[in-house]
């Protein structure tokens, strides 16, 4: 019997994660988990209350008491808040910018941490976020740190967002790396014993295949333990 893994994929913004995450998902018959996505159905939510996103004791109470699930949308994954579909919502340059300053909270990240395990329970899932290998998932069957020059990645983000402003892009980008490495809980940084890959000029299909080589790999030595 074909072993099902649990493949975590670390990185910055705009370093190909969630194409690479998803392609890979879509190769091995695995599903996809986009946690980005929780916090920013998180941030949603507060932006819906009302409430500013640096004031933690009013953000973290929304994110213990909202109602946050992943399903299948039109384009892919969905995310969900309290039953509606958010994915549009979560994706709006409101959330966008609030969104590294709700997901910097201690509690709102322990409150998305069980949700993403058990989403995960059983293996088959290629997870895709910025702490995925160093603190969901510490013990992932394999783990990948994907990055790129800055410059490229300002690029690919203008790109997806149809926006011409690449410089702005870049600052946001930026500014968005400051944050998430120097935050005091689940800083984003690379798994000691994670493959480190760098996307700059490389195709995706080529990063999808040499990774789908190392989880069939994986599988198979997972196999032979299992014997």
């Amino acid at each position: 019997m074909r072993s099902r893994l649990i493949i975590a994929i670390d990185g910055p913004a705009g370093a190909g994660k969630s194409t690479v995450a998803r392609r890979l998902a879509a190769r091995l018959g695995y599903r996809f988990l986009d946690t980005g996505a929780l916090y920013r159905a998180v941030t949603v939510a507060v932006l819906r209350a009302g409430l500013d996103p640096s004031d933690e004791a009013g953000v973290s109470a929304v994110a213990e008491a909202a109602d946050v699930r992943l399903g299948a949308g039109p384009g892919g994954q969905a995310v969900l808040l309290d039953g509606a579909d958010v994915t549009e919502e979560s994706r709006g340059p409101a959330a966008s910018t609030a969104v590294s300053t709700v997901a910097a909270m201690p509690r709102v990240r322990a409150a998305m941490i069980p949700l993403q395990r058990e989403f995960a329970r059983g293996g088959g899932v290629v997870a895709e976020g910025r702490d995925i290998g160093t603190v969901v998932f510490p013990d992932a069957d394999l783990k990948v740190f994907l990055d790129a020059d800055p410059a490229e990645r300002a690029i690919r983000r203008a790109r997806e967002r149809g926006e011409g402003d690449v410089e702005s892009v870049r600052r946001e980008i930026a500014e968005r790396d400051a944050k998430d490495v120097t935050r005091a809980v689940s800083p984003l940084a690379a798994a000691p014993d994670a493959l480190r890959i760098d996307s700059t000029g490389r195709a995706i299909e080529e990063i999808v295949d040499l990774l789908a080589e190392r989880v069939g790999n994986a599988e198979r030595n997972a196999a032979a333990r299992d014997v």
